[in-house]
């Protein structure tokens, strides 16, 4: 069962929020990315309501120029949108994203506001919520949460829901499989037929099968009752707030626990 005080923030587009008003999860807008100069820029065009949080991706951002002008961009385009946070989408980590992470933590504290950082940040931004990956090819996702509270502390700590499927060559010396959309994992299951276990500690499905050419693989895989369970181990660890992108998981939003919306849908956002 859902916790009381499991928190859902949902990453998604403005064109995609009219989906979320049924359910109670805090909208995180894919509408920004931190490019060149440093600033701030639009990732798309769509009128955003009020309210929520701002998503800031890094995609084409160069790690050149003075990183306090484009926090002071950050700070205001927060004021003038009524958003309560930032989430920090980062893919690479490059010393000025690092001071990016660093100065808005302690702007965003002073003013009440949260601020979200991937787990390779979580060092430089004292204040920030660390979020740490659901996908994992070994170890347990229990411990992991564990230790991630232990570095960060356990209210820090943000479970990032992602569904993934990867294909491992057996054995797997770093730990990196091929990743697989779901039509291609479809395909491989409805070619080969296998039969499907459960791992409780990564909170995965997984088969394994045979190649003529490339030997043995290991497939691992999430789906929605994975999820749910991955939302509850988390529980068990501490952990009750979750990160996930709307446009793919929003269709296990009742395995996942999220609650029904009681508000009107006239609501700002």
């Amino acid at each position: 069962m859902p916790h009381t005080q499991d928190t859902f923030i949902a990453m998604l587009t403005a064109r995609q929020l009219p989906a979320l008003h049924s359910w109670r999860a805090i909208p995180a807008l894919l509408a920004y990315r931190l490019g060149p100069g440093p600033h701030l820029y639009r990732a798309d065009n769509a009128a955003l309501p009020r309210g929520g949080l701002m998503v800031v991706g890094d995609e084409g951002f160069d790690g050149l120029g003075r990183t306090a002008p484009v926090c002071q961009e950050i700070v205001r385009e927060c004021h003038a949108r009524g958003f309560s946070g930032a989430v920090l989408d980062f893919d690479s980590r490059l010393p000025p994203q690092e001071q990016v992470a660093a100065q808005l933590d302690e702007q965003f504290n002073a003013r009440g506001w949260s601020l979200f950082v991937p787990e390779k940040y979580g060092h430089c931004a004292a204040h920030a919520r660390v979020m740490v990956s659901s996908a994992l090819s070994g170890g347990s996702l229990i411990r992991r949460l564990e230790e991630a509270g232990e570095r960060f502390g356990a209210g820090r700590v943000v479970l990032a829901l992602e569904k993934t499927a990867e294909d491992f060559f057996l054995p797997s010396p770093t730990g990196s499989g091929q990743p697989l959309s779901s039509e291609q994992l479809e395909a491989l299951m409805a070619r080969l037929s296998p039969s499907v276990f459960f791992s409780g500690d990564l909170c995965a499905r997984y088969f394994t099968y045979m190649s003529r050419d490339s030997g043995a693989h290991f497939v691992l895989f999430d789906d929605g009752d994975t999820l749910r369970r991955k939302v509850e181990v988390a529980g068990r660890a501490g952990v009750h707030t979750f990160l996930l992108p709307w446009g793919e998981l929003g269709r296990y939003a009742v395995q996942l626990g999220i609650p029904r919306n009681p508000a009107p849908a006239g609501r700002t956002w």
